[in-house]
C-alpha cells in the first residue's frame, strides 16, 4: 500500500529542508524514511553507545549529545537544541517517549526560533497533566472515569481517597505513559508499597512523583483514537485502534480499526476524540485513549498522548496516510490533506510488538546481542520497523523493542492469519525474545474472536505461556543440523574451533566420525528436557548424508531414520533440508555458541548442546535466579534501592532490592525468614543477570 498526501492547498509557507530527530532506534529511522522520500535532510543524535546505531548510519549528519543514560543524552533539551543550531537545521522531530510530550522543550525551540515538529506547548501542558486534562474534558463534554486528580500528594491522603472510589484502584503517574507509574492495587493493606513504587518509577522516568487514584474498571478494552489537527483549526480523526492485548500495562499487539464496534459507536468515538482534541487547540498528531467497558458498553477518556504513537503504521495501513508526512506538512503550515468525509477505511491491520524478553519469566527484560537477526521479506502489506541490525546490541538503558511487525490485509481474520506466518519468519538468536509467544498470541481463539481486554494475557497465560515438548522430528532436525554443520567444517578429523559460531568452538571431544557411533546430549531450551543422542554415520546417498538418529529422555525412547543436507547463501545463514522417516522438512539454522537454533513455520526451538558429558551438572535442578538463601539479579539491571542493612531480620515476601531494566522496576523479595549476611551490592550499581547481589542466613 502506498502512502501518500495529495498537495490540494497552497504552497508551504515554512519550507523544512533539514530536520533533526530528537530520538534514537526504531521511531528516529522511521522518520528518516519519510524525510528522505520528501527530500529533506535529516541530522541524528546519539549517546555513546548508540554511536554505531542504525539511524545514526542511516542519516545524512549526526551529533554526539552525552553518554549512555538517557537522563545525561536524550533527555537534555539543551543539547538537542544545541545540535540543531550548530547543524543549521530548521525544525526538530521528536518522535516519540524522550521529549516528545515535554511542554518546555516545545517552548524552547520557539524561542530559538526552530519548528516544534508536535502541538503547541499549551496543548502539551493540558494534556501531560492527567489531573488537568481530565478536568479540561469534563467540561467539554467528554466522559471521565471516576476518581482523585487533585495536587494533594499526602499518601495518607492518598489511600484515603483510594478508600474512598473503592478497590481495586489504579495508581497513574500524571505525567508520562508506556505503563510506567502504573499499579494496579486490590486491597488497602497492598496500598502504600505500590504507591511509592509508582512514585519512584515516576520519578526517574518524568521527573514528577506526582500520580492520581482512578477506579479499575476490571476487563476493559483500550481503545483508542488518532486525531490530526493543523493551524488553521481542521481537525480530523482516521478511526480507533485497539490496544488491549498488553502486558504489565504496556501494549504487546494493537489493530486497527478495533474489533466488535457498531459503525456508530465508531463514529461516536472519532467525534468525541475530534472534540477533546478541539478543548485544547490541538495542533498536528495526537491520540486520545478511551477506557472501553466491556459489559456496558461505555467509554471514558483516560489520556490524550501529544505525539505520534508507537502503533502509527496500523493506522497508515488502512487508511494509507503516511502520518509523519502529515506531521510536517502541519509544522508547515499547511492545511490537513484530506477532509473527514475523505479519509476512507479500508481492511484490517495488526502490529506486533517484539520485544527483547523473556515471556516464560514474567517477561523480564533480556538486554544483549543480536547475533543472528532474519526479518520477513516486506511488501505493501507487510512492514518492518526497527533500528537495529544483526550484531547491534539491545541495550540495559532504553526500551527493549527490537522490532514492530505490521501486516495489513482485507479482513481480521487473514490479517492475524498473515501475522503469525511473518512472525515465524523473524528469526532472532543471541537474547530472548517473545517472538514465539506472539505467536501463541495471535493464534489464540477468544483473541481471533475479538474478545480482547486488558487483562487478556492474565486470563489466558497458562495456555499462552505453555511450554511444550519438542517433537521426533524438531530434535532429529537438530541433530542433523549440528553434524552437517560440523561436518562441512571439519578437515580430516580437526575441528574448524577457529568459527566464533561453531557450537563446538569451545568444546573438546566431539567430531564428526564415519566409523563409529557418536553421542551427544541435547538441551531444550524452554522445557528444560535433556535428550540422550546417538548418530549412526550411514553414508552418502543421492548427494545426502544419510543417518540414522535414536534418542532417548526420562520418558521416551524413539529411532528415526534421516536424510538431510545443509546449505548456506551466506556466512552464517544455513538452510536444512531433512527428510525424517519420509517427510520432508525445511529449516532455517542459527548456530550461536553451544547452541543449535531451528526456525520454521511453528515458530523457534532452540537445543543446547552438553559436552563434555557432566551427569551432575546436567542434572541439577537449581534455577538461574538463586536459592532460597541467596538474592540473584534476575536479569541485567541497575540496582536502584537497596531495601535492607547486614544483621536485619527478614520474612518471605520482604522486598530485598529494587532493580530497574529497560525504563521499568522489578522488585527482588525474600523468598525464606532469615538474616541479612551479606550484601555485595549497592545503589547505581550495573548487575548481570545472575549476579549475587544478598545472602541470607536462613532461620531453621
Amino acid at each position: 500500500m502506498h502512502l501518500s498526501v495529495r498537495n490540494i492547498h497552497n504552497v508551504p509557507t515554512k519550507r523544512i529542508t533539514k530536520l533533526l530527530i530528537a530520538n534514537r532506534g526504531e521511531i528516529a529511522c522511521r522518520i528518516i524514511k519519510t524525510a528522505r522520500r520528501l527530500q529533506i535532510e535529516t541530522v541524528a543524535v546519539y549517546s555513546d553507545v548508540d554511536k554505531d546505531s542504525m539511524h545514526v548510519a542511516m542519516a545524512d549528519q549526526a551529533v554526539r549529545v552525552g553518554p549512555a543514560q538517557s537522563a545525561h543524552s536524550y533527555l537534555l533539551k539543551d543539547r538537542i537544541v544545541n545540535a540543531a543550531i550548530k547543524t543549521n537545521s530548521q525544525a526538530i522531530h521528536p518522535g516519540y517517549g524522550f521529549l516528545s510530550e515535554n511542554a518546555s522543550f516545545a517552548q524552547y525551540c520557539q524561542s530559538n526560533d526552530l519548528i516544534f515538529i508536535g502541538p503547541p506547548p499549551n496543548a502539551i501542558e493540558s494534556m501531560g497533566i492527567k489531573s488537568k486534562s481530565k478536568e479540561i474534558m469534563s467540561e467539554a463534554g467528554v466522559p471521565v472515569i471516576e476518581g482523585y486528580h487533585g495536587k494533594d500528594q499526602n499518601s495518607d491522603f492518598l489511600q484515603h481517597e483510594a478508600n474512598k472510589i473503592g478497590y481495586p484502584v489504579m495508581i497513574k503517574a500524571i505525567k508520562g505513559g508506556g505503563g510506567k507509574g502504573m499499579k494496579i492495587v486490590s486491597k488497602e493493606s497492598e496500598f502504600f508499597e505500590n504507591l511509592m513504587s509508582a512514585k519512584r518509577e515516576s520519578l526517574s522516568s518524568f521527573g514528577d512523583d506526582s500520580v492520581l487514584i482512578e477506579k479499575y474498571i476490571q476487563q476493559p478494552r483500550h481503545v483508542e483514537v488518532q486525531v490530526f489537527a493543523d493551524q488553521h483549526k481542521n481537525c480530523v480523526y482516521l478511526f480507533e485502534r485497539d490496544c488491549s492485548v498488553q502486558r504489565r500495562h504496556q501494549k504487546v499487539m494493537e489493530e486497527a480499526p478495533a474489533p466488535r464496534l457498531s459503525e456508530s459507536l465508531r463514529q461516536h468515538l472519532g467525534e468525541t476524540a475530534v472534540r477533546a482534541a478541539k478543548a485544547v487547540g490541538y495542533e498536528g498528531a495526537g491520540t486520545v485513549e478511551f477506557i472501553f467497558d466491556n459489559t456496558t458498553n461505555m467509554f471514558y477518556f483516560m489520556e490524550m498522548n501529544t505525539r505520534l504513537q508507537v502503533e502509527h503504521p496500523v493506522t497508515e495501513m488502512i487508511t494509507g496516510v503516511d502520518l509523519v508526512e502529515w506531521q510536517i506538512k502541519v509544522a508547515e503550515g499547511e492545511q490537513l490533506p484530506l477532509k473527514q468525509n475523505e479519509i476512507k477505511l479500508r481492511g484490517h491491520s495488526v502490529q506486533a510488538r517484539i520485544y527483547a524478553e523473556d515471556p516464560y519469566n514474567n517477561f523480564l527484560p533480556a538486554a544483549g546481542n543480536l547475533q543472528y537477526l532474519d526479518y520477513p521479506n516486506v511488501s505493501d502489506d507487510v512492514r518492518v520497523e526497527t533500528g537495529v541490525r544483526q550484531g547491534d546490541d539491545v541495550s540495559v538503558h532504553y526500551d527493549p523493542m527490537i522490532a514492530k511487525l505490521v501486516v495489513w490485509s482485507e479482513t481480521r481474520s487473514d490479517a492475524f492469519a498473515k501475522l503469525k506466518n511473518n512472525l515465524a519468519a523473524f528469526n532472532i538468536a543471541g537474547l530472548s525474545t517473545n517472538v514465539q509467544f506472539l505467536m501463541s498470541l495471535c493464534a489464540h481463539p477468544e483473541l481471533l474472536k475479538g474478545n480482547v481486554h486488558t487483562g487478556f494475557i492474565e486470563q489466558h497465560k497458562n495456555v499462552l505461556l505453555s511450554k511444550y515438548l519438542p517433537n521426533t522430528e524438531l530434535i532429529s532436525q537438530a541433530v542433523i543440523a549440528l553434524i552437517l554443520y560440523e561436518e562441512n567444517n571439519t578437515i580430516s578429523t580437526n575441528i574448524n574451533t577457529n568459527d566464533p559460531y561453531s557450537p563446538f568452538a569451545t568444546q573438546t571431544g566431539f567430531r564428526v566420525n564415519h566409523n563409529y557411533v557418536q553421542k551427544i546430549k541435547l538441551k531444550h531450551n524452554l522445557c528444560g528436557e535433556i535428550y540422550d543422542v546417538k548418530i549412526e554415520y550411514c553414508g552418502v546417498g543421492s548427494s545426502n548424508s544419510r543417518f540414522n538418529v535414536s534418542f532417548k529422555n526420562k520418558d521416551t525412547e524413539i529411532e528415526s531414520n534421516v536424510i538431510g543436507s545443509l546449505d548456506t547463501s551466506s556466512p552464517n545463514r544455513f538452510h536444512l533440508t531433512c527428510v525424517v522417516d519420509g517427510t520432508l522438512y525445511k529449516s532455517n539454522i542459527a548456530f550461536i555458541e553451544n547452541s543449535v537454533h531451528l526456525f520454521n513455520k511453528d515458530g523457534k526451538n532452540e537445543f543446547i548442546v552438553i559436552l563434555p558429558f557432566d551427569e551432575k551438572t546436567i542434572d541439577s535442578n537449581e534455577q538461574d535466579t538463586g536459592s532460597n538463601s541467596t538474592i540473584l539479579a534476575p536479569t541485567q539491571s541497575t540496582v536502584e534501592r537497596v531495601n535492607v542493612s547486614l544483621g536485619d531480620d527478614i520474612r518471605i515476601g520482604d522486598p530485598i532490592v529494587v532493580l530497574t531494566a529497560m525504563k521499568m522496576e522489578y522488585v527482588v523479595k525474600a523468598q525464606i525468614e532469615g538474616k541479612i549476611e551479606k550484601i555485595l551490592c549497592k545503589e547505581g550499581d550495573s548487575v548481570r543477570k545472575g549476579e549475587l547481589l544478598v545472602k541470607i542466613i536462613p532461620i531453621n
